[in-house]
Formats: C-alpha cells, sequence, structure tokens
C-alpha cells in the first residue's frame, strides 16, 4: 500500500453519504445487483440493502461490479416489510422506484433529506407489500414504447440525480460518516488483510497512525498469535 492509496481511501470516506442509501427488492440476476453495487459506490452511498426471498442467497459478480461490493456496507435481509419499517425507523424516507397512481417525476424527490432508494425486482418491480410501505413512488418518465428501463439502469439515472442535487448541496464538501464507522472502515479498506483476520477471529480492529500503519505493531502480533494458538487447540 501507499501513501496515495491511503489519502484516496480517505478522500473516499470524506464524500460517503451515509443518510443516502439503497434497497433492491428481491433483484436476483447477479448482474443487475452488481451494476447497481457499482453505481452506490460511484455517487458516494455507504450503504446497500439487498431483500431476497431466495434461499439462492447473495453474491455479486465481480467483472460488472469491479470490485464495488468491497466498498460497501453490505445488509441482506429475506424479508421486505420489516427491512422497509427498519430503515424508516431509522429516519429514512423510502422512495420506491414504481409506477403507480401516486408516482411522481423522480426529479421532483429532494434527495438531500434521509433517503432510501427502494428498487424492485426485474419482471415485477417493487412487490406490493413493500409498496405500500413506501413513503412516496416516483417513476423515471418514458418517451419509446418500452414501460420501464432495466433496474440496474433506473438505478444509475435516479442515483445520478440524487448526487446532483447533494453537489449542489455541497453535501459531498465534508465527512458524514460518524468517527467510529470511519476508522472501522477505513482500516477494513486499507489493510483488508488484518481485517479478515480481526473478523474471523472476532477481534478488536488495531490502531492505525496517520499514515496507515499499525500504531502497535508487537500487540497485535502478540493478539494474532494468541488467537492462532486458540483456534489450533479447538481442532
Amino acid at each position: 500500500m501507499t501513501a496515495a492509496r491511503f489519502n484516496k481511501i480517505k478522500a473516499c470516506l470524506n464524500r460517503r453519504q451515509p443518510d443516502l442509501t439503497v434497497v433492491t427488492d428481491n433483484v436476483l440476476k447477479p448482474h443487475n445487483v452488481s451494476a447497481i453495487m457499482r453505481t452506490c459506490d460511484a455517487v458516494g452511498v455507504h450503504a446497500f440493502h439487498a431483500i431476497m426471498r431466495t434461499d439462492k442467497g447473495y453474491r455479486a459478480r465481480s467483472g460488472i461490479a469491479m470490485g464495488s461490493d468491497k466498498w460497501l456496507d453490505v445488509h441482506v435481509y429475506d424479508n421486505a416489510e420489516a427491512t422497509i419499517r427498519q430503515l424508516q425507523g431509522q429516519g429514512f424516507s423510502v422512495v420506491a422506484v414504481h409506477k403507480s397512481d401516486r408516482s411522481n417525476d423522480f426529479r421532483e424527490i429532494d434527495y438531500c433529506q434521509k433517503t432510501a432508494v427502494l428498487f424492485g425486482a426485474e419482471l415485477f418491480g417493487v412487490s406490493e407489500a413493500a409498496a405500500n410501505l413506501a413513503d412516496s413512488h416516483v417513476s423515471i418518465p418514458m418517451q419509446g414504447m418500452v414501460e420501464s428501463y432495466n433496474v440496474s439502469v433506473a438505478a444509475a439515472v435516479v442515483l445520478v440525480e440524487a448526487q446532483r442535487q447533494r453537489s449542489v448541496a455541497g453535501l459531498y464538501d465534508c465527512r458524514h460518516l460518524d468517527d467510529e464507522t470511519y476508522k472501522r472502515t477505513l482500516f477494513r479498506w486499507y489493510r483488508p488483510v488484518e481485517a479478515a483476520f480481526c473478523d474471523q477471529h472476532r477481534l478488536v480492529y488495531p490502531e492505525i497512525d496517520g499514515q496507515g500503519d499499525l500504531a502497535e505493531p508487537e500487540e497485535f502480533q502478540k493478539r494474532r498469535k494468541a488467537a492462532e494458538r486458540t483456534e489450533n487447540d479447538s481442532i
């Protein structure tokens, strides 16, 4: 790792928008999920929520995601109603990209507010239960014969508008992540090997200094060896 890489990561974290998030409702095609995640990273979304009512689970296609799944805080759920209510309980306004009698143009929403944008499945769109719980509906005007964009394209269209509004408002000009999330994410991104070890052994991430080096490398090595001994003893 280099100083330039460390500084790039810090600059990226300084632009993260924890009060703008994305929810996918049973979007199962890996290339669509991956493309949406790539757009999320590009516009500064920090957390990604995937509702998947299936036993197939989640996986991203790295060739399309371009590794962006590594740069998002990913959460997977199996219940749309509980997920939406949880986000609303955290103060998010859930905006469903869903054509209905109460849909407005997607550009009429104020994305500078605490917003969770909800996208539906490839063929069926947002589920009825999720649509009913959403705080508002938006749609993208269509001028051709087809009735909708591909879900990953729709996500890009809406999120770029959210980015535009937030840029105009200056929301990318200062850090919004809380200190604990910032420090934890910085360590996970810059020192992924040590982070994976800590996660596997349930160790607290060690402190790093202003250059990204371990503040107390000897102490971390002691903790690492102790964890490895414990693991070997349990085999």
